[in-house]
């Protein structure tokens, strides 16, 4: 799959137009003018760990910036394949890194909004005859110029069901993946399993996806450090108790079915919050300190089913 990407009159920022001679480009002034630093550095500063994911969204920032170079010194060997496969289990940060992709690729003029549509299986498939067409086409509008991100995308392909409408879904979409990869960038996103059986079973669309990225599941360290970013933006803080009580959680949670990484500890720590409100709301005697309103204890996250021997 080759992405077309048209001539333009005027370069997007950062790249400076096209050259005849062999000047030499100033590649720290194209890179720093182009903004694409501060999407990677947002990327950081969002996401814990994940370091191979951060570095294959590194490469490809760097070659779609040395393409727009070469075109502006009137080099070209076809323009890159933008469409994606992201894989790993729920709560990876596979969604957020779509996002931030969807802003290197508008700053560097791959697409021309840079939005992402977040959809899954429902959105596009009809439970009826001609219920899926209109469906497709219109979540495919609305993503036109910016990147659309399919979630679970093996569910659109059932073919135990001979009366599922998603094989005409999958037909739309690999026309417009096509005939239109000059104005829309598609992720598809999934368990790595079953992505690789959903590829198996519709060539055409392994065909047209040039960059697989598998997001690893988060060490219990990296999930520590998630809690803690999560509670400091929303100004709360942990005892030293309830710290140790939140590392034993962890322990113990990320074993358990159904455990969704970062998902999972967002919701734990809502949980414990809501602990937290009620001891205070209980007490309603005498006066209570900013420390008190904004510190998590260790009977907030103890309470908690998982470190009572419960299932979540």
């Amino acid at each position: 799959m080759n992405a077309k990407v048209e001539p333009m009159s005027s370069p997007p920022d950062g790249v400076p137009a096209a050259q005849t001679g062999d000047e030499p480009l100033d590649l720290e002034v194209a890179y720093r003018d182009s903004h694409v630093g501060e999407v990677l550095d947002s990327l950081d500063r969002e996401l814990v760990g994940l370091a191979p994911v951060k570095g294959r969204i590194r490469d490809i920032a760097a070659l779609l910036l040395i393409d727009k170079l070469r075109r502006a010194v009137g080099l070209s060997s076809g323009p890159p394949a933008l469409h994606m496969s992201f894989t790993g289990n729920p709560g990876t940060g596979k969604t957020t890194v779509a996002m931030r992709m969807a802003e290197i690729l508008h700053r560097l003029g791959y697409v021309r909004k840079g939005h992402l549509i977040a959809v899954t299986r429902d959105d596009l498939v009809g439970q009826y005859i001609g219920h899926t067409a209109p469906k497709t086409r219109e979540v495919l509008k609305r993503a036109m110029g910016g990147v659309l991100f399919i979630d679970e995308a093996y569910y659109l392909y059932r073919p135990e069901n001979e009366r599922d409408y998603g094989q005409e879904a999958i037909e739309i979409l690999l026309q417009v993946m096509e005939n239109q990869r000059d104005d829309l960038v598609v992720i598809l996103a999934g368990y790595k399993d079953r992505m690789e059986t959903f590829f198996r079973s519709n060539p055409g669309l392994s065909s047209r996806v040039a960059h697989h990225i598998d997001f690893p599941d988060y060490t219990p360290e990296e999930l520590l450090a998630i809690a803690r970013l999560m509670l400091e933006r929303m100004q709360y803080q942990l005892s030293a108790p309830a710290d140790e009580a939140l590392r034993e959680y962890i322990e113990r949670r990320r074993v358990q079915p159904h455990f969704a990484n970062a998902r999972s500890i967002r919701n734990a720590l809502d949980r414990a919050r809501l602990r937290q409100a009620s001891r205070l709301f209980e007490r309603r005697v005498g006066a209570i300190s900013r420390q008190e309103l904004q510190t998590i204890e260790e009977s907030d996250i103890r309470a908690s089913r998982v470190l009572r021997g419960e299932r979540p």
